[in-house]
């Protein structure tokens, strides 16, 4: 039998991560202390929000990218909730909207003017209320324009159509908090691990659970969609307290393809993956290591190629989108590190090392850009498509034809979308029956009081109504007796 050695060649085995200078990081800012199990952070081409500490409700802050150095400690922020702020996501298809959602209930969309705020912004363009308790996860379709999902201590996925402001759908098969969430490629199905231990496959418009996994041995926070590949990932916690990775078929979830063991240290594994290079990032909560690996469709699934060491532990992780990458310097994925302790946003490229000046086409394939594949009333009704395809009118037959960016002259096409908030008319909001608007809890101590107030109000009411209604029996009771008498 011939020896054949487990080293596979990879184009991407060199890949190494390189800090941006000193002048290139955002010092200065006060970000949050909230121990919840997000990034507290997002990025996109134009702007970087960071979720901050701040009294009396939540806010965070955001900086152009473009603006780089020591903050001013007194910059404007979007200070709108009245309870922390639990997570926030660009809107992929307009890069000046921002969705938040906090523990007030609530989930809020921001419009962010061109150049960044120059005064506090209280006033969000659409507010969204539905869910009874506080809200830990939103996420935005990746292929449609339009729709955003909240993910509620509640246990419930409410799935938002923003160009009426209303909630659609309700999934509601969870038993114990979600964890986290994510789509496949083109929207159709989405992952989600909960706290009850278990990992479903949901098909989101319908809220069928088409798989479960009960996971005994390996307990999931985290899972991810590897692309086209069919493929699920999972990171969190082994019976011996170690931190796991597992790789799962979306379509058989009875038992993972593979397990591989990490380390023995205590914080959250997040797992980033890139489906143009089909490479695998998994970042430690508390820790300053960014783990890399190669996935193929082949054994052994997952080939490690390097770590990416840092002493500064990190609290979140936020990742640039493809199209603002600096391709002249071989970058093919950008991480910004939340450095706590120092009040630090730390950019970290990760770069393929290149002695050629000249594109490298085979590092950057077509990729979807910030155009949307359908409208949300298409992908309600059922309509399935990726982000890189649209349907175009040829003769008399319609066929798919990926409208990919290049990265090759750097994209700077403008997107012609524009975002325009719902006018919402006070109402009662039902889905599957249930009004979701009948136990939203008061948002602020004022509103606690009315409420309070309002009750006892109704009270005295009630007693009052009650007390006259016996005195009218009372009456009739001795009118009856009259009457019998003579």
């Amino acid at each position: 039998m011939s020896w054949r050695p487990t080293y596979r060649s990879s184009k991407f085995r060199n890949v190494y991560g390189k800090v941006a200078n000193r002048e290139h990081c955002f010092e200065g800012i006060p970000i949050t202390k909230n121990v919840h199990d997000n990034h507290f952070c997002a990025v996109n081409s134009k702007f970087l929000a960071i979720v901050t500490e701040s009294a009396g409700g939540g806010s965070f802050i955001v900086i152009p990218v473009t603006q780089s150095g020591r903050i001013d400690p007194h910059h404007p922020k979007v200070c709108g909730h009245q309870g922390n702020v639990l997570d926030i996501k660009w809107n992929p298809f307009h890069e000046n909207i921002i969705a938040s959602c906090s523990e007030d209930s609530s989930v809020r969309i921001w419009e962010i003017p061109d150049g960044g705020l120059r005064r506090n912004m209280t006033e969000a363009i659409l507010e969204l209320y539905g869910h009874s308790r506080r809200v830990g996860l939103i996420e935005w379709h990746p292929t449609c324009n339009g729709i955003l999902f909240s993910a509620g201590y509640d246990y419930k996925i409410l799935i938002w159509n923003l160009e009426i402001g209303e909630p659609v759908k309700m999934i509601d098969c969870h038993t114990d908090v979600i964890l986290c969430v994510s789509f496949n490629t083109e929207g159709s199905l989405l992952a989600t691990t909960c706290k009850d231990k278990k990992l479903r496959v949901i098909e989101p418009r319908s809220g069928q659970v088409l798989q479960e996994a009960n996971c005994k041995n390996h307990k999931v926070n985290r899972v991810v969609f590897l692309g086209n590949m069919k493929r699920l990932l999972t990171t969190g916690v082994s019976r011996w307290n170690t931190r796991q990775i597992a790789l799962w078929d979306q379509e058989d979830l009875s038992m993972p393809i593979i397990e591989e063991e990490i380390d023995g240290l205590s914080g959250l594994l997040f797992p980033f993956y890139d489906a143009d290079t089909h490479m695998l990032y998994l970042a430690g909560k508390g820790d300053g290591n960014i783990r890399y690996y190669e996935v193929t469709t082949e054994k052994p699934y997952l080939q490690y190629l390097m770590e990416f060491r840092s002493p500064a532990p990190q609290k979140g992780l936020g990742v640039m989108p493809k199209h603002g990458l600096d391709v002249g310097a071989c970058e093919v994925f950008r991480f910004y590190k939340l450095v706590t302790l120092k009040g630090l946003i730390e950019p970290i490229s990760m770069i393929v090392p290149r002695r050629s000046e000249t594109y490298q086409e085979d590092i950057y394939p077509m990729t979807p850009g910030t155009e949307p594949a359908l409208s949300a009333d298409e992908w309600l009704s059922g309509i399935n498509r990726g982000k890189a395809f649209t349907l175009v009118y040829n003769c008399k037959s319609l066929k798919y034809r990926p409208v990919l960016i290049s990265l090759k002259e750097g994209y700077s096409r403008p997107n012609k979308l524009v975002f325009k908030a719902p006018v919402k008319e006070k109402k009662s909001v039902v889905v599957n029956g249930i009004d979701l608007l009948e136990n939203v809890p008061p948002r602020t101590e004022n509103e606690l009081l009315r409420m309070f107030f309002r009750q006892q109000d109704e009270l005295r009411r009630l007693k009052d109504e009650l007390s006259q209604k016996d005195i009218k029996i009372r009456q009739l009771e001795l009118e009856q007796l009259v009457l019998q008498v003579e």
